[in-house]
């Protein structure tokens, strides 16, 4: 017998990793939706309201908002970054009011608050990685040019 593991223990020590993982990164992204959530309290809540509805021809809403739940994960960090000060077309109406904009923020709590605003309501888009929010930011730089 001696030093043996048999294919069954070899299993329950896999099974416990994935469990361990799955737990770790639900508790990270957990952490990150809090953190983004203050984020918005701080910076959002204001002009975007707690429900996420926006104020009408002022603000749009980011509940339910194609904007929001769509892919283009570029835009959204180009807004977040550099505010926005245009008339802007959503989802049938239009909205006035000009957005600040919040270059102090690191890509972690861009990615935070992103991710917060995505699965808040009735929102269900996903999460926004940092990795994202760097390519996005980088993208939007060259644009610049």
């Amino acid at each position: 017998m001696g030093n043996k593991i048999g294919i069954n223990s070899i299993y329950k020590i896999g099974i416990c990793f994935s469990i361990v993982m799955t737990m770790s990164v639900t508790m990270l992204n957990a952490q990150n939706l809090i953190k983004g959530k203050k984020i918005f309290e701080t910076r959002c809540l204001v002009c975007h309201q707690a429900d996420g509805g926006g104020v009408p021809n002022m603000n749009p809403p980011l509940d339910g908002s194609t904007g929001v739940n769509g892919k283009d994960i570029v835009r959204m960090v180009k807004i977040v970054t550099n505010g926005l000060d245009e008339r802007v077309a959503l989802d049938g109406m239009y909205y006035n009011n000009a957005m600040t904009a919040n270059p102090d923020l690191k890509a972690d709590a861009i990615a935070d608050v992103l991710s917060y605003i995505r699965n808040s309501w009735s929102n269900k888009a996903g999460l926004v990685t940092v990795a994202q929010v760097n390519a996005a930011l980088l993208k939007n730089k060259s644009k610049k040019k």
